[in-house]
């Protein structure tokens, strides 16, 4: 049973999401031979704030480059 836990920064739509899950249980069909109905996919959403890049929180560093 593949498990896949995928962290993503919060703000993708519905239908990101869903082509997301989509094309990586795809791939592990077709690379592992795995049944689709024995693959899990959990997204989980960061808030910026809760996630660092080059040193400092998401929602910093990406002030810096508005700046």
């Amino acid at each position: 049973m593949p498990y896949a836990n995928l962290q993503i920064l919060e703000g993708a739509s519905r239908a990101q999401k869903a082509a997301v899950v989509k094309d990586l249980t795809d791939s592990l069909v077709r690379h592992l031979g795995k049944r689709p109905e024995h693959i899990h996919i959990v997204i989980q959403e960061i808030a910026e704030e809760n996630w660092g890049y080059a040193g400092l929180l998401t929602d910093d560093w990406k002030a810096q480059q508005d700046a």
